[in-house]
């Protein structure tokens, strides 16, 4: 009786006699880097709610919409544009103009209403939102209604645009930085007034 019950204990596919493999807390071999992830993630953040998994989910499709592009510029044997202190301005103003429209502008609210929520007016046509849910949707949200988050992204599309379709990106840059002026303008204007 004794025989059975000593193999009985022994795992399944097991040796007798062997050391059994160390497990995590009653996790399989096979869940082992998901929970090392878990761990980091929780040692990071406290009692914080940081989407690690979400920034990455966004870090991993930054990286492949670049990949594409310096692909598509390969094969398509476009050359990289040499932007001179005028080119950098441009940019600049159209890059600023397009990341406020997209995370603040009331207009572009309804593309981010999936990932925030409304709090309040933030000033002339802007409002102020919060990202709402948890993981890829949360770190959307917080990418999406940041105006700072914003501008990696809208100049990376710029910059795409000025190695892929470059008369067009400039005429689009022109327009956008001529509104950031004239924003400026306004506000010049109320101030004075």
């Amino acid at each position: 009786m004794r025989a059975e019950h000593s193999r009985a204990s022994q795992p399944v596919g097991q040796a007798p006699g062997v050391a059994p493999t160390p497990t995590w807390a009653g996790d399989t071999p096979d869940d082992r880097p998901g929970q090392a992830a878990r761990a980091v993630a929780e040692e990071y953040s406290g009692t914080a709610d940081r989407p690690l998994g979400g920034y990455l989910t966004l870090l991993g499709g930054y990286a492949v919409s670049v990949s594409a592009v310096a692909v598509g510029a390969r094969v398509l044997r476009r050359p990289l544009p040499r932007p001179g202190p005028w080119d950098v301005l441009l940019q600049a103003g159209a890059v600023h103009r397009l990341a406020r429209l997209a995370a603040k502008d009331a207009v572009t609210s309804p593309l981010r209403a999936p990932f925030t929520r409304y709090q309040g007016p933030a000033g002339p046509s802007e409002v102020n939102e919060e990202p709402r849910g948890t993981g890829a949707r949360r770190a959307i949200g917080e990418l999406v209604s940041c105006p700072f988050c914003t501008t990696l992204w809208v100049a990376t599309g710029l910059t795409a645009g000025q190695v892929l379709a470059p008369d067009l990106t400039r005429v689009v840059s022109a327009t956008l930085t001529a509104i950031t002026v004239a924003d400026l303008l306004q506000f010049l204007r109320v101030r004075l007034e």
